[in-house]
């Protein structure tokens, strides 16, 4: 078991490695890289399309019974069902990373995303089976949240622990670009649908292509994730003989209080990802009444701006530090709420592009460096359990109940500054949290030091 001092904090023994046994080829490092960044393009495309579904056709095909408010609301919470999946998915899949491997554990996210989304997609609607359909809809939502709750954390690991030296957060945010790059993917195929059938046509059928796409899909990422082997500092670990008993139990017992800072800097990025990617459709479509297709193109947008941004705060990160950054990216969650919703509001497209834009921008700017800032917190020996832990605690935090909360909200008060408010108070906690978490110092990137 690694040593650790007194006060719980990790010991020379703990200091990430990569062991000079199995130094990763350039062509390794590439095929990982590839691995990572389409195959969580393919987990978040499942995730996300739910999330479209939920806000345009759910609520009238699985909760009829309900008026339309308490409808969106019901669908919305389905949503918000599979985060309660994801902490514990996070913890078993966790688990059984630091015991058995990376790999193993990422190929096996991938089957769980895969077979619940293609159910989905055949699934029958409350006409057909009554009460059944959304008590499945509900279990299947669940088992996506349990698959992508151990699918960060493995992605970012495999990435992290390939990267050459002082190019962690860069490599790191591979898995990252994956969100945004699955979002688009998702939206796309929504649009396509919308555009090319009728209204009574999507409603019936058309919905389900998007889920069902996804069985191709999956194939493609499956035989991506094969292909590569395992995370070198895994494969020491195993050679060493130092894979841990209860890894869970050890991140609980000497690095309490890095999960617990790390949970809280993660709670603002989802909180307004999940606002811009599910409650901002919903939110354009019924209050400020543009089409669906103008509302999925504008986050189509932002969702690009996203994943260049994640690439340019990564490569920042590495040479100016990744706390840094992270805290330039909550801060700007916190100043631009405000601004936000007065572009929103005005209905213009030019000012909800520019307003969407910014908030994916500010997103980014902490998805970055996050996982090699959460992953560098642990030891390799337990870093599968703690990082994903973290993340998924901060993502059930500020993500999970976002567009029930937004939606509540702005039933209760017929405004939109009140999520604003919501929206900042998320912001500062985590730039509050993230003030007293460490950081390994980054060493600056000699030039010519690629991949």
């Amino acid at each position: 078991m690694s040593a650790t001092t007194a006060a719980g904090r990790p010991g020379p023994s703990d200091a990430p490695r990569v062991p000079p046994r199995r130094e990763p080829t350039p062509t390794q490092r590439r095929r990982v890289a590839a691995a990572s960044l389409i195959g969580t393009t393919i987990e978040w495309y499942d995730y996300f399309i739910f999330g479209s579904a939920a806000a345009l056709v759910f609520g009238p095909l699985f909760f009829p019974q309900a008026d339309p408010l308490t409808g969106t609301l019901a669908a919305f919470a389905t949503f918000a069902v599979g985060f309660i999946a994801r902490p514990i998915g996070g913890i078993v899949m966790g688990h059984f990373g630091d015991r058995v491997g990376r790999k193993s554990m990422l190929v096996t996210s991938m089957m769980l995303m895969g077979v619940a989304t293609v159910l989905i997609g055949l699934l029958p609607t409350y006409e057909t089976i009554g009460i059944a359909a959304p008590i499945l809809l509900v279990v299947l939502r669940l088992v996506q949240g349990f698959g992508v709750g151990g699918e960060w954390g493995g992605a970012v690991l495999m990435s992290v622990e390939y990267a050459p030296p002082r190019r962690r957060a860069i490599f790191g945010s591979l898995p990252q670009m994956g969100l945004p790059a699955g979002v688009i993917l998702a939206n796309v195929a929504f649009i396509v649908a919308v555009q090319r059938l009728a209204p009574g046509e999507f409603a019936a059928w058309g919905w389900r292509v998007p889920f069902l796409l996804s069985a191709v899909l999956i194939v493609v990422g499956l035989v991506l994730r094969l292909k590569v082997q395992e995370s070198p500092e895994f494969a020491a670990l195993r050679e060493d003989k130092e894979v841990l008993r209860s890894p869970l139990v050890q991140v609980f017992r000497s690095h309490k209080s890095d999960l617990l800072l790390a949970s809280a800097a993660s709670i603002a990025a989802p909180a307004l990802g999940y606002l811009i990617l599910v409650y901002m459709l919903s939110y354009g479509v019924g209050v400020i009444g543009h089409s669906s297709q103008t509302v999925l193109w504008l986050i189509v947008v932002a969702s690009l701006a996203w994943l260049v941004a994640i690439g340019i705060s990564a490569v920042v990160a590495e040479r100016v530090g990744r706390k840094r950054v992270f805290l330039a990216g909550a801060l700007l969650v916190s100043v631009w709420a405000f601004p936000f919703f007065r572009l929103v509001d005005s209905g213009e497209v030019v000012s909800m592009g520019v307003a969407l834009s910014v908030a994916a921008v500010a997103v980014a700017t902490m998805a970055g460096p996050q996982a090699a800032l959460v992953a560098d917190l642990f030891p390799a020996s337990v870093r599968y359990s703690g990082s994903s832990l973290a993340y998924q605690v901060g993502s059930v935090l500020g993500g999970a109940f976002a567009p029930t909360i937004a939606t509540s909200l702005f039933a209760a008060y017929a405004a939109s500054w009140p999520i604003a408010v919501y929206m900042a108070a998320l912001g500062a906690a985590s730039f509050l949290a993230l003030l007293f978490l460490r950081e390994e110092e980054p060493v600056p990137a000699p030039v010519g030091d690629g991949v």
